[in-house]
């Protein structure tokens, strides 16, 4: 689709935008969102017609693209004969993208609990966790997110956590593996996979393992850095969990549903956790949707005993349709093996390249369509480009590098000292060396303030 400049309708938009809406994560009067007039694909536009190749996915959600005609026809025949329907029943919709997901998701994790989002999906395992064990601590990784509500933002491990902490939300964070910043003065992946489990299994001992009801990872951390764990990790933390009884809970709100080159990142590692939970990329962001994949052991707890939870919308008819369409249009489409493909093949050599060109660049990470461009000021000290939580002239630096890649007509996903590269997994070839020669054009801004 050509976009039709229309200023005058953007102004409008923009300034009701700003009369009455409240932004997330923002200091409202210092923000300038963009007014968007429409989106296709891999791109969308403004009301002045300039188009954008959408490097973040959404917020990495968007993994089909936007309005993919095959989902956005599946919401529209279900809305045709039922928009909606209480939880409690059984609706074709809702067992249908049950029956799909569990078709993908590892082991026996043969249970689907819908939510409205991942945060809540967060939520709702932690509660099936300590429900389970009859234990209350969780332990979660610093560089890490799980989402923004209450439970889920103390279970965070970056700064969003902080003005919601009070130390009460049972929750005791450790360090996870990072060997390009290592905790644990390690040398190789080898060092740092041991050293963090035994980190891990030492923080468990000095808690006390019978009060430790679960540990949650994002298999791979998204906005905190995608810092692939190395090989032996997950199935180390596998293995301290059994040990001590802990329920193991694998986020993959960002990484599930091809956006790592496999139906959910656990597969990359052969690992099964005890509770799995889901968002985003399960229907392409295009009806709110989430979920909590359970398995057998835990699901058998609540056969006879009521899950004390639930959710009006718990299995939206309209958000499970767009589910069905999705996961059907990825299998039909080999969305998941281009994804895979791309990353191997084209973004992973692309971007050794521009690290080897740009003094900028740290490091580059990923796999599939998740990968992160890793900004310092000094590649032998590792000095970051950017303080920790910059905010206001000592992020600019960073703001500089997103200006840049506007610039070249690329919307960039932008995180502390990071910029990801995360585009949907349906992306061209074309258009992803389109989206790497635009993020070289803006390294170069980066490298102005290197040493």
């Amino acid at each position: 689709m050509t976009p039709q400049p229309s200023p005058q309708a953007g102004a409008a938009v923009k300034a009701a935008d700003r009369a009455h809406v409240f932004h997330s994560w923002s200091a409202q009067e210092l923000i300038d969102p963009l007014a968007v007039a429409g989106a296709e694909g891999s791109y969308f536009w403004d009301y002045d017609g300039r188009r954008y190749l959408d490097f973040s996915s959404g917020l990495v959600f968007t993994n089909i693209g936007y309005q993919h005609p095959k989902v956005v026809a599946a919401i529209q025949e279900q809305a045709a004969s039922m928009t909606t329907f209480a939880p409690a029943f059984a609706i074709e919709a809702r067992s249908e993208a049950a029956r799909l997901i569990a078709e993908r998701t590892p082991g026996d994790l043969d249970k689907i609990f819908f939510t409205n989002a991942g945060a809540d999906a967060v939520e709702h395992a932690v509660r099936m966790a300590r429900l389970h064990t009859g234990r209350t601590k969780v332990l979660s990784a610093y560089r890490s997110y799980h989402g923004g509500t209450q439970q889920a933002v103390n279970l965070t491990g970056d700064p969003r956590r902080w003005a919601s902490d009070g130390a009460a939300a049972g929750v005791v964070h450790f360090w996870a593996p990072f060997l390009y910043r290592s905790r644990f003065y390690a040398q190789t992946e080898e060092q740092e996979c041991a050293r963090a489990l035994e980190h891990l299994e030492t923080t468990i001992a000095f808690e006390g393992p019978a009060t430790i009801a679960a540990i949650i990872l994002e298999t791979i951390p998204g906005t905190a850095g995608i810092m692939v764990p190395p090989p032996g990790y997950l199935a180390g933390v596998r293995e301290i969990c059994d040990k001590y009884g802990i329920v193991f809970i694998l986020d993959e709100v960002m990484a599930g549903f091809g956006r790592t080159g496999e139906w959910f990142a656990a597969d990359l590692f052969d690992v099964v956790p005890d509770l799995m939970t889901f968002a985003k990329g399960v229907n392409s962001g295009y009806v709110p949707l989430g979920g909590v994949a359970i398995s057998g052991a835990v699901a058998e707890t609540f056969a006879k005993r009521p899950y004390p939870g639930g959710l009006t919308y718990s299995g939206h008819p309209l958000a499970c349709a767009a589910a069905v369409a999705t996961i059907n249009v990825m299998a039909e489409e080999g969305v998941v093996e281009n994804a895979a493909r791309l990353g191997a093949d084209v973004v992973g050599p692309a971007l050794r390249e521009l690290a080897e060109r740009h003094p900028s660049v740290g490091e580059v990470r990923g796999v599939g369509m998740f990968w992160a461009v890793e900004l310092v000021r000094n590649r032998e000290t590792r000095e970051p480009l950017v303080p920790y939580n910059a905010a206001g002239e000592a992020n600019a630096p960073m703001a500089a590098v997103g200006a840049a890649a506007k610039q070249q007509g690329l919307w960039p996903f932008i995180n502390m000292n990071r910029t990801h590269v995360v585009p949907p997994c349906n992306v061209s070839e074309a258009e992803l060396k389109e989206g790497l020669a635009a993020l070289d054009a803006a390294l170069s801004v980066a490298d102005q303030y290197t040493a």
